[in-house]
C-alpha cells in the first residue's frame, strides 16, 4: 500500500527513476481496487437501478496521471526513454527486466535511495 500512496503523491512526476517493485506494487494496487469497485459498483447499480459507471470513471481518471508517470520512470530506470511506454508489449517487457544498478541520465538508483 506504501508504493501505491507514494505513486499517488507523485502524481505529475515523469522524471527520475522507479523501481520494478514500485511499479509492479503500483499495478497490483491499481487491479485489485478496480476489481472491488467494479463489484461495489455492480452491485450499487442492481440495487437502485441506476447506471453507476461514472464512479468508476472518475476513478480511472484519477489514477491516470500517476500510471503514466510511473510508467515513465519506469523506462528511465531501465535506461530508457519514456516513450516506449506507447508500445504496449515492447513496454510491458522492458518493465519487466532489471533496471541499471548504477546512475544514468536519469539520476540515480532507485534501489540505492532510502524510501
Amino acid at each position: 500500500m506504501e508504493w501505491y500512496i507514494k505513486v499517488l503523491k507523485n502524481y505529475a512526476v515523469f522524471d527520475g527513476r522507479a523501481s520494478r517493485q514500485e511499479y509492479w506494487m503500483f499495478t497490483l494496487f491499481n487491479i485489485l481496487v478496480s476489481i472491488a469497485l467494479g463489484f461495489l459498483l455492480g452491485i450499487l447499480s442492481g440495487v437502485t437501478k441506476t447506471d453507476q459507471t461514472v464512479l468508476g470513471n472518475i476513478y480511472s481518471l484519477a489514477v491516470l496521471l500517476p500510471g503514466i508517470g510511473v510508467a515513465i520512470r519506469r523506462m528511465h530506470d531501465t535506461g530508457r526513454s519514456g516513450w516506449w511506454c506507447i508500445v504496449p508489449i515492447v513496454g510491458l517487457i522492458f518493465a519487466i527486466e532489471a533496471g541499471n544498478p548504477e546512475a544514468n541520465k536519469y539520476g540515480p538508483s532507485p534501489n540505492r535511495q532510502k524510501s
